[in-house]
């Protein structure tokens, strides 16, 4: 008995949800791992299974293999499985599962649902698990049917009913697998679909629903009803919306001329393709124009929508964009001699600010610690490997083409960076630090000269 509850004691939030994430993915990577998940002969090595279910269940996208083709049927449902549990959340999963079969969620889950959803306290968190649940399946769902129609004219129905559900979930989750290897020679995934605004809505559409959150989709479905959008949710859409169209002019100017991207599309196609572009960047992972082949102002400019991300509670990583329009803020309102700040006539408390400030420093030096890491160890361009370390931390899944051809250390450390891009680093340091004591008293104030 008193092991049991040294054990509840030990096992805070932040642990289980860590730990949660490392059973999901090593269950991943040893089904990934077998024969049967391959179309081959020659089954995954144990690094690349493990790279693949991380990079799944972590909804990041990069992958070390062509799912399209190196995948069995078998192998690409275990993918879409991770995928899915990796978006909504195994915590949500397992919540689900508990109501189905009525049992009480008691107050130490309800804390970890907290914690997995970032959600701002433990009121109506069960009834926000609910409308997650349903909502992401209600989205997927018609998702799928719309994509199948269009998929429907490439390809014989029942293939393109399974494209169409593989590629929902995939984008929804803001994963960016796709799977077109399997009806090519090699893949090059929604390229083809850069002049078809159908598929180019559609996919859009699905990202930036599953990168704004749950709790801003439930604030939208309930404006009817209530007539206003909570504090989170203005900021989470106004940043967004603001992102989204800086994003999308920035592309258009720097990739206007190149002929490797925009040059040779009508001009509605150029901007259709740079809005696709800025609107998945920040955390979509599937693109319709090579990367590879921007000017390298643009390759940069999207590390910094990457390393940005999406929203908390959502599917997508990076340091968030409420972290983002904090630290702006904050900029502004010294900039201005002012004291708080301020967001549609709300002041953020300094706690918060301070913890925006935190996580974008623990951010930032991962992201430098682990370009330097494969600087020594890959032989690549400097600029393809801070995009692949960004794009790894922010969970996009975009690549320059680096990732087939990392190295083993290379594919664990990125492997590694996944995972704390997925759980964040402020979560995994509450994880791994004992719980402090709250101290008795306070050191006297000092005086230090700043810029």
């Amino acid at each position: 008995m008193k092991k049991k509850k040294l054990l509840r004691f030990l096992l805070t939030p932040p642990k289980i949800l860590v730990l949660g994430f490392v059973l999901i993915i090593f269950t991943g990577a040893f089904l990934l791992s077998s024969p049967l998940a391959t179309s081959g002969v020659e089954s995954l090595s144990f690094v690349n299974a493990i790279f693949m279910a991380t990079s799944a269940t972590c909804v990041t996208g990069l992958a070390v293999i062509d799912p399209g083709i190196h995948l069995s049927t078998f192998g690409e449902l275990v993918l879409l499985f991770l995928v899915q549990i990796g978006g909504i959340g195994f915590t949500t999963m397992a919540t689900l599962i508990a109501l189905l079969f009525n049992k009480r969620i008691s107050l130490k889950e309800r804390l970890i649902l907290q914690q997995a959803m970032n959600h701002g306290s433990m009121e109506g968190i069960v009834r926000l698990i609910r409308k997650v649940i349903l909502y992401s399946l209600l989205i997927e769902l018609i998702g799928a049917i719309l994509l199948t129609f269009r998929f429907a004219m490439d390809m014989p129905f029942w293939k393109a009913a399974y494209f169409g559900i593989f590629h929902s979930i995939s984008t929804f989750n803001n994963a960016g697998f796709d799977i077109f290897g399997n009806i090519r020679e090699f893949s090059i995934g929604f390229n083809s679909y850069v002049n078809d605004p159908y598929i180019n809505l559609i996919i859009m559409v699905l990202i930036f629903l599953g990168g704004i959150g749950f709790i801003v989709i439930s604030d939208l479905l309930s404006y009817r009803e209530t007539r206003k959008l909570s504090l989170h949710s203005k900021i989470v859409l106004s940043t967004s919306v603001f992102l989204i169209v800086f994003g999308t002019l920035v592309i258009y100017m720097f990739e206007y001329s190149n002929q490797n991207t925009l040059q040779a599309l009508s001009e509605p196609g150029k901007l259709m393709a740079s809005l696709f572009q800025s609107v998945t960047t920040r955390s979509g992972g599937i693109t319709t124009l090579d990367i590879a082949s921007m000017r390298q102002s643009t390759q940069f400019f999207m590390i910094i929508l990457m390393f940005i991300g999406a929203a908390p509670g959502s599917t997508g990583g990076g340091i968030k964009v409420t972290t983002f329009a904090i630290l702006i803020g904050a900029v502004f309102t010294m900039a201005r001699g002012k004291e708080d700040v301020v967001f549609f006539r709300y002041r953020i408390a300094k706690e918060v600010v301070y913890k925006a400030i935190t996580l974008t420093l623990l951010s930032f030096i991962l992201v430098i610690a682990f370009t330097m890491l494969l600087s020594v160890t890959e032989d690549h361009h400097f600029l393809s490997i801070l995009f692949e370390t960004t794009s790894a931390f922010g969970t996009s899944g975009i690549t320059m083409g680096l990732t087939q051809q990392l190295s083993p250390v290379g594919k664990v450390a990125i492997t590694f960076l996944m995972f704390l891009g997925r759980i964040g680093p402020l979560t995994l340091a509450y994880a791994l630090t004992p719980k402090q004591q709250k101290p008795t008293f306070r050191y006297p104030e000092g005086k230090i000269t700043i810029g």
